[in-house]
């Protein structure tokens, strides 16, 4: 199997520069694209991301670029981690860079809200047809700051050519990022997306301070949920207790450095979305996604009720409290096969 030896990323955020740098220190060629320039110029000067991933040195063989043509020139595979609300004008724009079909590999964790398309399917809306065979998903538990520092991290890699999905799970691993690889695309993709819809829900069951209970049982129907809207859309239901699952869906409603988490904690202590988003310069894919989510699951006559009362909190100035008990009141159910 041919070792590749140059790679794009777009997308210049907390986790593609950590991408980026792991996969320079393994001794790739790797060019980052980024749409902020003063990103670009200080990864260039500076060896760091200081809006992002600050404080992180990034290796003098990491070369950023403002071009999308200069990303792709010559590289061998993209991974994509562009925020999933700008995703389909930076394909657009990227397909127009195309002279040849070559891997993509998406590791952004959201839904296009407008289409409530994963984003596979956004990219195969964009991009020519001989390309759609080689697309892919990367997810997985991850924190950007965790991967930068060596710290020992598992992921999952899906896509439908089983050689392919072979040869960039060995190019991504190393001794401390362990890759496993699927064939479930979709569902290694919603996994990731509705993980940040449930780590809103879980910062607002820890912002009113309900306690570990509530949160325990928050993660567990939430996954209900999930693997709920998989199976109606054809994912493998054991794809959801994997690393792209449940994996993802724990670190993201436990771990306090999970942008998703954070900002449900701040709504559960009554601040207003507008505020919180203003002063946040990641994004935080949960809030758009959670609008997606519910479309789909409308779309696919599936009852999400945690997905339901987070978008009421979100965009219908439902208080916290009240949905919190309206999920607590409903009608009694038998766990299995109920929601």
């Amino acid at each position: 199997m041919q070792a590749i030896k140059k790679i794009g990323i777009i997308g210049a955020g907390a986790w593609g520069t950590a991408l980026a740098k792991h996969l320079a220190e393994k001794g790739m060629e790797v060019r980052i694209w980024a749409y902020e320039h003063d990103v670009v110029s200080a990864i260039n000067t500076a060896r760091e991301n200081p809006i992002f991933l600050k404080g992180v040195p990034l290796p003098r063989s990491l070369v950023a670029t403002s071009s999308l043509a200069d990303a792709l020139e010559g590289c061998e595979g993209i991974l994509f981690v562009v925020p999933s609300h700008v995703a389909r004008p930076v394909l657009q724009n990227l397909a127009s860079c195309l002279s040849d079909p070559i891997p993509l590999i998406s590791a952004t964790k959201g839904i296009e809200e407008c289409t409530t398309k994963l984003m596979t399917q956004v990219m195969e809306d964009v991009l020519p047809s001989p390309m759609h065979r080689s697309l892919m998903a990367l997810s997985g538990p991850s924190f950007a700051s965790e991967l930068s520092a060596g710290q020992p991290t598992a992921v999952c890699l899906a896509g439908q050519d089983e050689l392919l999905v072979r040869r960039f799970q060995s190019a991504l691993m190393t001794p401390t990022f362990r890759v496993y690889a699927d064939a479930d695309v979709i569902g290694v993709q919603l996994g990731g997306a509705l993980k940040n819809v449930m780590a809103l829900a879980a910062g607002v069951v820890d912002g009113l301070g309900l306690g570990l209970n509530a949160r325990a049982a928050l993660i567990t129907r939430g996954l209900t949920e999930i693997v709920r809207l998989g199976v109606a859309m054809g994912a493998d239901p054991r794809t959801f207790y994997g690393l792209s699952g449940i994996g993802d869906l724990v670190l993201t409603c436990t771990g306090m450095m999970s942008r998703n988490h954070a900002v449900g904690a701040r709504l559960g202590k009554g601040e207003r979305l507008e505020t919180i988003l203003g002063g946040m310069q990641a994004v935080a894919e949960g809030v758009r996604t959670a609008h997606a989510a519910l479309g789909l699951a409308r779309r696919h006559a599936v009852d999400m009720p945690i997905t339901q009362e987070i978008n009421a909190v979100l965009f219908e100035n439902k208080s916290c409290r009240k949905a919190v008990s309206d999920l607590m009141e409903r009608d009694a159910k038998p766990e299995k096969g109920q929601a």
